[in-house]
């Protein structure tokens, strides 16, 4: 209960863009308004610690403002980015922007949280009924030949016989895309949809 109560506000916190310290202030209003025994932790550190021992660690990622590049891998020393000419941190108006000891002053302009999907299929396998449901479609499905599940259709099966290693494993996961509201040409007055 605890943890699925913390990944809930934390999952808030994320959406809504809130800082540490406000978040902080949150858990302590709402640990004060629960029953003295509560275990609700009273601030983001403690909230943190809760989730990362669950295999919810997260890594951040320096983003271009405009969505240009991510800060990693050969660009993780650049200050702006190579496309657009962006700086990588937020430029207070009284600094000297052209400074390059200024511009790596301060918070980044953008940051993407990154999390990790292999933790999260592992925390889906220890729990025994989330194990059970993740390979239903090889265990407990009714195969008549109708198309009840993906697994009964010939992408599935394709799939199967290119990687057959894969296809016998009971526990292999299949990952969708969705891209709903997507608009691939940037024109919102389009017809076209995802």
């Amino acid at each position: 209960m605890l943890l699925s109560v913390v990944l809930s506000l934390v999952n808030v916190k994320a959406r809504h863009g809130w800082s540490d310290k406000i978040f902080t202030s949150l858990l302590q209003v709402v640990h004060d308004l629960l029953p003295e025994e509560n275990t609700l932790p009273k601030s983001y550190y403690q909230a943190k610690k809760i989730l990362c021992l669950m295999g919810m660690e997260y890594q951040k990622i320096h983003a271009c403002p405009n969505d240009c590049i991510l800060y990693r891998h050969e660009f993780e020393q650049m200050s702006k980015c190579l496309r657009c000419g962006a700086p990588r941190y937020k430029v207070k108006d009284d600094d000297d922007c052209s400074s390059d000891e200024n511009s790596k002053k301060g918070p980044p302009a953008k940051v993407l949280w990154y999390l990790p999907i292999i933790p999260r299929f592992k925390r889906l396998f220890a729990n025994g009924d989330d194990a059970k449901n993740l390979t239903w479609h090889v265990n407990g499905r009714n195969s008549d030949g109708m198309v009840c599940h993906p697994a009964d259709c010939s992408q599935w099966k394709k799939i199967d016989n290119l990687y057959p290693d894969f296809g016998k494993e009971a526990r292999n996961l299949r990952l969708g895309l969705a891209s709903d509201g997507m608009n691939p040409y940037g024109n919102l007055s389009t017809q076209h949809s995802l």
